[in-house]
């Protein structure tokens, strides 16, 4: 029996591994699909506090690993693929079909920004091609950007982007936006916006450098297509929270991510969320780590007042929340 398993190498899972480890609480991570979660396709990143020089994502999840198995955190590269509250524990289902039991559980198995699914796009991750205007946007000072999508993010993106670029396109594929209307207002009004409605991204249009140099259009009106020269493209069409092994198990929002209940605690006792998963609002790699480490420091108060000693019992899950 485990005391603390942890879903995610992020910003969220590797700190909170740094402050369980620290803390004594010997805890398992579990690396899943992708380790080092979204900071691991970024190149620089110029707004993690201690770095006035910037530092590259990979490594600063390297660096935050090193620190956490410094301290003694277990790593595993094992994805979780189900999960069952039991009373007085939880166990976890991996892709290796082993069962791991454990009394408490951290999940920060983060979200996965949707993309358009066109060809190289992988590869142009960092290289002209986002899902975070507030990470990247000041790398593209005074050129032209575009921004893909019609909801309150895609809105909130151009309008952070008229800070830094010169001209803002925002491409839709509708004739109106699905934002608020205080939020489109504002879009449509400001000077910088230049809306492009009825029309996707057909194709991303690359320089001798491999860097991002233009996007072909194509009209889904007319089928008409055209060239639209920009820098970078900053697609906002949402993200998909990694829940997928808690489905039915712990309480979601209308968009799938984790609720909590106080602090970084979920519905069902010893889980708790940090991250990504469990927030669409801020979405940046400092208000991860701070999730984590509030995560860590939960855990491990549960654990505490839970267990009159070492190896004490949990006090039992709640019987409409244990699987049948």
């Amino acid at each position: 029996m485990e005391k603390l398993v942890i879903v995610g190498t992020g910003c969220a899972g590797l700190t909170a591994a740094v402050y369980a480890a620290r803390g004594g609480l010997n805890p398992i991570v579990l690396e899943g699909r992708q380790p080092g979660g979204q900071l691991s396709t970024t190149t620089l990143v110029e707004n993690f506090p201690g770095f006035p020089e910037g530092i590259d994502g990979p490594e600063l999840i390297m660096r935050m690993k090193s620190q956490a198995e410094n301290f003694g955190a277990r790593f595993r590269y094992a994805e979780l693929t189900g999960f069952e509250p039991k009373a007085g524990y939880l166990s976890l289902q991996l892709d290796d079909e082993e069962t791991l039991d454990t009394r408490t559980l951290i999940v920060a198995s983060g979200a996965a920004a949707r993309w358009l699914g066109l060809p190289n796009e992988t590869k142009l991750i960092g290289h002209g091609l986002t899902s975070c205007a507030t990470c990247d946007g000041a790398f593209y000072r005074n050129v032209p950007v575009c921004v893909v999508g019609g909801g309150d993010s895609a809105a909130e993106e151009a309008l952070f982007l008229t800070r830094f670029a010169s001209k803002v396109y925002l491409v839709h594929r509708r004739d109106a936006l699905r934002a608020s209307k205080i939020m489109t207002a504002r879009v449509l009004e400001h000077p910088k916006i230049e809306p492009i409605w009825n029309t996707r991204v057909a194709e991303y249009l690359t320089g001798e450098d491999g860097e991002m140099r233009a996007v072909r259009l194509e009209s889904l009106a007319t089928g008409a297509e055209s060239e639209l020269a920009v820098r970078c493209v900053f697609v906002a069409i949402g993200h998909e929270p990694n829940t997928k092994p808690f489905a039915g198990k712990l309480p979601v929002d209308t968009e799938g991510y984790l609720l909590k209940t106080r602090g970084t605690a979920t519905a069902v006792p010893g889980v708790f969320a940090a991250g990504d998963v469990s927030d669409h609002v801020y979405r940046q790699a400092i208000w991860a780590a701070g999730d984590g480490c509030a995560a860590a420091l939960d855990a491990e108060r549960y654990l505490t007042e839970h267990a009159e000693e070492p190896g004490g019992e949990l006090a039992p899950i709640p019987q409409e929340l244990v699987a049948a």
